[in-house]
């Protein structure tokens, strides 16, 4: 392949770029910042000289200084990994209609800025008869329709007996879990849906606010797909993202995405995972989805499915889904399968060609105090490594052979370790066995020993799967 793309990204994902570029035969560019001088991504380039490969930048977020950089070193393509740019079509859209033109890597702009849009992607799926969770499509401005609806929904619930019915109320313009405020009882609605109109005006410049019902009782699921800009889609199975802080920032993945060996299901949970795959390449078609992407799901306990969002772009746990896959008996490198689509390749293989087999789990290593809200850690690792074995791999951009430290602007992400089995249980238990191998030791400023989330994800293992 020709060509020569530009990192915009930092940490684990940036190295796994790069590994794909690598085995792509793709030149590289990546960037960093002050903070990352000591990254393993920045370490393992050249910071000057003739080769010079790694750029120093303000930020991450400034994309001026991306595309600077872009220009400078004649990068054909941009990959911008996950998070920072990664589903802004604005960017996206800037990246591919500039001068000097990029490829960006990922869907085209105009569909991130479809799917980017919940609302629209929820009104996309209603239209689809696509299941999504039951209240409003789009933005509520008067308060009389918006407390007729929300009195439906509690009715309905309590028809449907369940426990403890009740709404969320939701800026529509929000997002971060900003502006949404949870309503139990019909007779307090006015007061709390004026107080997020009130807030969502003062924040987001729009009153509009949508009403659904809250559920509380789920599995978050998620389907990989990847698709062409031929018109090719195919799925890598379901995995399940249902452990995760109290910032719902995920923490433990494992697929497939139910499993009856974890869990005596009240549904049938094969069905239930081929029919969200099923709803996943349907929507993927309506709006000519073409690259790789993520469909999220919950799931209700009684097994009744909801689309929830579609993420266009790579996600971190991606490789969750690559260790149960099998493409000519290897495990899919999805990065470099992304990278090969944007460059316009067909996929070459058909969904009969891929064969799903065992169990796998995803460990997010991050330096936390779970006992404190998964309050970050800030100091200096002194002693860095990890057991090697023939069912695990570990992304990490933390340097195993000298003193490193974590850097305060960024969240205090530290690995990623993949293990995997040949079913859920014994995945489980190379997971624990994994966590008891690993040694991370550490000071911060005080002198107080480093404090990591080891224990959370080991006693975290025996939940997966699970209501």
């Amino acid at each position: 392949m020709e060509g020569k793309v530009l990192i915009a990204n930092r940490g684990e994902i940036a190295i796994r770029i790069m590994e794909a570029c690598k085995d792509l035969d793709l030149d590289y560019v990546v960037v960093y910042t002050e903070a990352d001088n000591d990254s393993e991504h920045v370490q393992r380039n050249n910071t000057s000289g003739p080769d010079q490969n790694a750029w120093k930048i303000n930020s991450y977020t400034e994309p001026n200084d991306l595309f600077a950089v872009a220009t400078h070193t004649r990068c054909t393509a941009i990959h911008p990994g996950y998070g920072f740019f990664s589903e802004d079509f604005r960017f996206a859209r800037r990246a591919a209609t500039r001068d000097h033109s990029l490829i960006f890597i990922g869907p085209n702009w105009e569909v991130i800025k479809h799917l980017g849009d919940k609302i629209n992607t929820k009104k996309v799926a209603n239209e689809l008869n696509i299941p999504t969770i039951p209240g409003t499509d789009s933005p509520i401005y008067n308060e009389m329709e918006a407390e007729e609806i929300a009195l439906h929904l509690l009715e309905v619930q309590k028809a449907q007996e369940v426990e403890r019915p009740s709404i969320l109320i939701k800026a529509a313009a929000g997002g971060g879990g900003m502006g949404i405020e949870e309503v139990t009882e019909i007779e307090e609605f006015r007061r709390i849906y004026r107080q997020v109109q009130s807030y969502a005006k003062r924040q987001f410049g729009d009153g509009g606010v949508l009403i659904e019902q809250c559920l509380t009782d789920y599995n978050h699921l998620e389907v990989q797909l990847l698709c062409s800009r031929h018109g090719e889609r195919i799925h890598f199975g379901s995995r399940n993202c249902t452990i995760q802080s109290t910032g719902r920032q995920k923490r433990i993945e494992a697929a497939p995405g139910f499993h009856s060996s974890c869990f005596d299901y009240d549904f049938d949970e094969q069905k239930v995972l081929d029919q969200i795959v099923e709803y996943s390449l349907k929507l993927a078609a309506h709006v000519n989805y073409d690259n790789v992407g993520t469909w999220e799901w919950i799931v209700s306990r009684s097994g009744q499915p909801y689309l929830l969002e579609v993420n266009t772009r790579i996600q971190v746990e991606n490789d969750v889904s690559a260790r149960i896959s099998y493409q000519d008996n290897k495990h899919p490198n999805l990065i470099r399968e992304q990278i090969r689509l944007a460059l316009g390749e067909h996929i070459g293989y058909e969904q009969s060609s891929i064969e799903f087999h065992g169990a796998s789990i995803e460990l997010r290593i991050v330096a936390e105090d779970t006992r404190r809200g998964f309050a970050p850690w800030i100091g200096t690792i002194t002693e860095y490594t990890f057991p090697t074995h023939d069912w695990s791999v570990v992304y990490t951009h933390v340097p195993f052979d000298r003193p490193y430290t974590i850097p305060s602007d960024y969240d205090p992400n530290l690995a990623l370790a993949l293990v995997w089995g040949e079913n859920m249980d014994e995945a489980k238990q190379r997971a624990a066995r994994f966590i008891d191998e690993v040694t991370i030791k550490g000071k911060d400023s005080r002198g107080g020993a480093i404090i990591t989330n080891l224990d959370y994800l080991k006693n975290n293992l025996d939940r997966l799967l699970t209501f």
